[in-house]
């Protein structure tokens, strides 16, 4: 049997984006040649103009965020940032795994932004968007940088992922939590090795997952695990088993979010679910119109992340009911926004403050930094 040429990608198409004027399709019109060869991943460095991204979303936890990369070779089929490749001409689906852009200049942006003496620090989500530990991380660094930017600051920072690779990077985040500066949540979709190589084709497999939690929470590290997307009918009646083994492992919160269907996911997902779930897919898709008040999406804050009606109370009343039998009931730790240290001069001078017997000068040091952030 000739190998699948989409193995390890999440899509199964390639449509045009929602912007597009016209819109495109494989067709077989006999003749032979429209054979699909495997794809590769394009990455496009870029200079971004600004790094921190604002929101004033009242479901989220977070209102600051940096996503050092656009698209994600992970290729999760039901990833809800997929719509944001239309924006650049491109399509939600393979182009999205596999057209990838990088900030390059990410970390020196961050420190530019903490220069400025109107910034006021709150904690910083890396993530939220795409992955900041995606394969291409590990030769680009871009999220280590950014990291090492909000250590010599003292920056609070959170970040979410589903990664093995956020291990390489645990040295910095346990000395930033060890100061109260950091904590981290991890997704857990599912512990069935086939539904996540179908549903996050190159993401760390589930065993992966649950090591990362135990690793960063032995590292004094706060871990929350995030059981995102439930999807009806497909890891639903895994919530109880995914929570027990994250606290096994060292997790200390948790949080979930019902599958979400905007704008061009709802047919990626279609598709999706007709090459890998052709038994379930109408049950799947009518409990999803069910809890969005008989649409594929409800993009209704309050709703969007969580769902109404009989089946999302269902799932609301076991996540509750298990998350308080294990302990991962109690509220988010919050950072420490009073320990940001601006520097006397950009480049990073109040670095040279930093051993034991300069005690006094770094006294002096942060004196005037508070004085300057009063200004």
């Amino acid at each position: 049997m000739a190998k699948d040429p989409l193995s390890g990608r999440g899509a199964r198409t390639n449509a045009s984006g929602r912007f597009e004027r016209f819109s495109t399709e494989a067709f077989d019109d006999g003749w032979g040649g429209a054979e699909l060869t495997p794809l590769e991943t394009i990455v496009t460095p870029e200079l971004a103009k600004t790094i921190i991204s604002t929101n004033l979303s009242p479901d989220i936890s977070f209102d600051q965020s940096i996503n050092p990369y656009r698209g994600c070779e992970h290729g999760c089929i039901y990833c809800y940032a997929r719509p944001n490749h239309a924006y650049v001409g491109l399509s939600p689906g393979l182009d999205f795994e596999t057209k990838l852009f990088v900030k390059a200049n990410a970390a020196e942006l961050l420190e530019q932004e903490f220069s400025k003496s109107s910034y006021k620090p709150r904690t910083i989500m890396l993530g939220g968007v795409t992955d900041i530990y995606q394969p291409i991380e590990r030769g680009y660094g871009v999220t280590r940088a950014l990291l090492e930017v909000m250590e010599r600051w003292r920056h609070p920072v959170a970040l979410i992922t589903k990664s093995q690779l956020v291990i390489r990077d645990i040295d910095i985040l346990a000395r930033l939590a060890e100061r109260g500066l950091a904590k981290a949540a991890i997704s857990v979709t599912t512990m069935q090795r086939r539904t996540a190589r179908v549903m996050e084709p190159r993401a760390a497999a589930p065993h992966r997952r649950i090591e990362v939690i135990r690793m960063l929470a032995q590292a004094g590290v706060p871990v929350t695990v995030m059981v995102a997307p439930i999807v009806p009918a497909i890891n639903d009646s895994e919530i109880e088993a995914i929570l027990e083994e994250c606290k096994k492992a060292g997790a200390s919160a948790a949080g979930y979010v019902v599958l979400r269907l905007p704008l061009e996911i709802k047919d990626l997902f279609r598709e999706w679910l007709n090459q890998y779930y052709p038994d379930r897919a109408t049950r799947v898709m009518a409990i999803v119109r069910q809890m969005r008040g008989g649409r594929d999406y409800d993009p209704e804050w309050g709703k969007r992340q969580k769902g109404e009606g009989p089946y999302a109370k269902m799932i609301a009343d076991r996540f509750v009911t298990a998350c308080r039998r294990l302990g991962l009931d109690k509220p988010r730790l919050p950072l420490d926004n009073t320990q940001f240290r601006r520097p006397l001069e950009a480049g990073g001078q109040a670095d040279l403050f930093a051993e034991p017997e300069c005690a006094p000068l770094r006294a002096v040091a942060e004196e005037r930094t508070a004085f300057d952030g009063d200004k």
